[in-house]
């Protein structure tokens, strides 16, 4: 087995190894800044019946009546942002990219102190990360609740681009929280023998579906990320009258 190289430049001279994490930056920095500013702009992101996915007037738009305002809002804020920086695909990517732990493959890490793992702040709310999930999972309902309601406009059935939007971005942010490694192991993967267990089947056709869809995991970390952004940015640009939508009402 060769030992491990000593540098960058040794382990893939002439190769642009490092345009990877730095899309990564540029990427997540740029989705970071933007989600911040949307959600603490102030502004209620609502053109009726579109409502963004950073923010909703109302918890399910009326479902339930209790207002996103005040200190209620940055924790709700926090619980998307919990369950993507604790997120084991996130973790290794942002490890690479923004602190180069290590930057790829086969290259050295850089030199550090004493390793801790994630046993301080902010680290260790990594430990948390079911728990997100277990939140995220609910929030998804009150996502999903938005989404029914975008396609009735004044009483009636209606389609528009923003409904699509909306129902395009929702199925990706499920995909990718139910495609989630702590959801698999909910569903089954903690199970050692599945002929041991009641409805022992179903279990196990559960989690290998989950099997099926995990590898997936990153692809649908990435689009719900851009999709989260575009259905703002599209809600938005409504408001302002900047673009004017085709609607088809039934």
């Amino acid at each position: 087995m060769s030992p491990r190289p000593a540098s960058a430049r040794e382990a893939s001279p002439g190769r642009a190894w490092w345009i990877e994490p730095a899309l990564t930056v540029i990427c997540y920095s740029a989705f970071v800044i933007y989600a911040t500013w949307s959600v603490f702009d102030q502004v209620n992101v609502v053109f009726y019946p579109y409502v963004s996915p950073f923010f909703s007037l109302w918890l399910g738009f009326g479902l339930i009546r209790v207002p996103i305002i005040g200190i209620l809002l940055p924790i709700l804020a926090a619980v998307p942002l919990g369950l993507r920086g604790s997120c084991y695909y996130y973790r290794k990517s942002y490890f690479r990219s923004f602190f180069w732990d290590p930057p790829a493959c086969a290259i050295q890490e850089l030199k550090r102190g004493r390793y801790r793992g994630e046993t301080r702040f902010p680290w260790v709310l990594n430990n948390y990360h079911r728990y997100f999930l277990i939140l995220s999972l609910i929030t998804l309902v009150f996502l999903w609740a938005d989404v029914v309601r975008a396609f009735t406009y004044q009483g009636s059935f209606f389609i528009g681009l923003g409904s699509v939007f909306m129902l395009v971005n929702v199925i990706l942010l499920s995909l990718y929280t139910l495609t989630c490694h702590s959801f698999r192991y909910l569903m089954g993967g903690r199970i050692d023998a599945f002929s041991r267990v009641r409805f022992g089947r179903a279990w196990h056709r559960i989690a290998m579906l989950l099997n099926y869809a995990n590898p997936r995991h990153g692809f649908y970390a990435w689009v719900s990320m851009f999709s989260v952004a575009l259905t703002d940015v599209y809600i938005r640009l409504l408001m302002a009258g900047v673009i004017h939508e085709p609607r088809i009402i039934f």
